[in-house]
C-alpha cells in the first residue's frame, strides 16, 4: 500500500530499507518520505518499528556499528 502519497512511497519499500539496516531518518533522506505534509509519518515509523521488531539482530548490530564508527571519528578528532 502507498504510505506517502506525496513522494508515492509503499509501505515494502520502507520496509525493504528498513531490513537493510536503514533507520526512519535514512529512510525519510533516502525516500522523502515524511518530508512534505507529514501526513504518512505516523504510518512509516509504524512500518519501520515493525521490521525492527521481527529483526531486532539487524537492529542492534547496526546500532553498534554506528557506535563503532563514531567512537572512531571522535578518538581521530581528538588526536588531530
Amino acid at each position: 500500500m502507498i504510505v506517502c502519497v506525496c513522494h508515492r512511497v509503499s509501505d515494502r519499500e520502507i520496509a525493504r530499507h528498513a531490513h537493510a539496516g536503514m533507520d526512519f531518518e535514512d529512510i525519510q533522506f533516502e525516500l522523502g518520505v515524511a518530508t512534505q505534509c507529514g501526513q504518512c509519518e505516523g504510518c512509516a515509523r509504524e512500518v519501520v518499528a515493525q521490521c525492527n521488531a521481527r529483526h531486532p539482530v539487524a537492529a542492534i548490530q547496526l546500532a553498534a556499528s554506528l557506535q563503532d564508527s563514531l567512537n572512531r571519528s571522535t578518538q581521530s578528532a581528538a588526536q588531530a
